[in-house]
């Protein structure tokens, strides 16, 4: 079955008495009782399937799971209360019974690098950084440092680098890591990293699988090794979604695929736009012929499909200039997130990696004139318009 019917079909329509939901309903109890206390024993011991506490499970989650692990091709899933939570579980996970080193790319999200410095580095874990698009600098490392996982994103946030992940799952394989990939930007319509061998796969919901910008939330989908160690850690320290989260993301999904070709397409005509602006002196996206990562794009994305985000940095422009700018926008949304239907523009020194110093987002080639949009479903047209007269009047 294809991607864009099990998003529509996967997890929903289960049976619960003569009638069938046509939706998953919404959940909201957090202990369920059964006609004897034996059955209820079975469950917890996890000898029946059954819900006993929405800590440990929740119909309404299960169904979204059910549904992310269709479209990731996994073995199970779990849907957590924020990306953040989603990132944090599936590396512990990951390095239950591995050494504690995270092999991480030096292009990440910046509150990803936070939380590896200061919440896994002080808990004793130790930390590398490597160039993920650089294959022979990513084995070097792997053999050198025999990581026990590695981290990266599927295209990097904000300058959108992709690297090799068939090659890098090989060599992690080869040295025993575990590998743990960002699909967010990506989404399982441009890849499904399972396949090419990652072992765990995460997602920010918010994003444009839930698609609305109403729902905050995350999601983690495994490998068979690494499921139950998954579904253990989360028993016991519990940063699982909400019902009604669960239900919004699960009716967000259902158009997601429609949603994102739109965005693509968009995306596509506006990186060329900017490309011929005066006022702009760099784009970044992953459809340039002249992108470093050319080769890996066109092995691992479907043709024509690059994903919906564009950078981009303007000419002669500093915190200043680039706060004129964004003020000036009438349509385009000024927004801390992505992949909503409305387009968005961020500036990554300000939001998404304010809490690197100057220096860190150098060396990452964030520079203080790099912006990042998020292109929506609207016409492109209108969007080109709103971007264009604001650029016409800076100064």
């Amino acid at each position: 079955m294809k991607l864009e019917t099990l998003a529509v079909h996967a997890g929903d329509r289960k049976k619960p008495g003569p009638q069938v939901p046509v939706t998953t309903p919404i959940h909201t109890a957090t202990t369920y009782f059964y006609d004897t206390t034996e059955q209820l024993d079975r469950i917890f011991a996890h000898e029946e399937s059954g819900y006993c506490y929405s800590r440990f499970d929740n119909p309404t989650n299960a169904a979204l799971e059910e549904l992310i692990t269709a479209l990731e091709g996994g073995a199970g899933a779990l849907a957590c209360a924020s990306g953040m939570a989603a990132i944090q579980i599936a590396l512990s996970a990951a390095l239950m019974d591995r050494r504690k080193f995270i092999l991480a790319a030096d292009a990440l999200y910046g509150a990803t690098v936070r939380m590896l410095m200061s919440i896994f580095e002080p808990l004793g874990f130790e930390v590398g950084f490597v160039d993920i698009c650089d294959s022979a600098a990513v084995e070097r490392a792997i053999a050198e440092r025999r990581p026990g996982c590695i981290l990266l994103e599927t295209v990097s946030n904000p300058l959108l680098r992709v690297g090799a992940i068939d090659h890098i799952a090989a060599a992690a394989r080869t040295a025993g890591a575990a590998l743990v990939v960002d699909n967010t930007f990506a989404t399982p319509l441009l890849s499904r990293p399972l396949e090419l061998g990652a072992n765990l796969v995460l997602h920010s919901a918010t994003k444009y699988l839930a698609g609305h910008g109403d729902v905050l939330g995350g999601l983690v989908v495994s490998d068979q090794e690494y499921l139950e160690p998954l579904r253990d850690l989360s028993r016991t320290c519990g940063p699982v979604l909400g019902p009604f989260e669960s239900y919004l993301t699960m009716r967000g999904i259902k158009t997601f695929a429609l949603r994102m070709e739109r965005q693509c397409s968009n995306a596509c005509r506006l990186a060329g736009w900017l490309a011929s602006h005066p006022s702009v002196e760099r784009v970044y996206f992953p459809a340039d012929p002249a992108h470093p990562d050319s080769a890996a794009i066109r092995k691992l994305f479907p043709q024509g499909m690059y994903g919906a985000m564009v950078s981009f940095e303007l000419k002669d422009a500093g915190r200043q200039e680039i706060f004129g700018f964004m003020d000036r926008l009438r349509l385009v949304v000024r927004s801390t997130s992505l992949g909503d239907v409305h387009t968005m523009i961020l500036y990554p020194a300000m939001s998404s990696h304010r809490d690197l110093s100057p220096k860190q987002r150098e060396r990452m080639g964030i520079r203080d004139n790099l912006l990042r949009l998020s292109v929506g479903i609207e016409a492109v047209e209108d969007v080109i318009a709103d971007l264009d007269q604001a650029l016409g009047s800076r100064g």
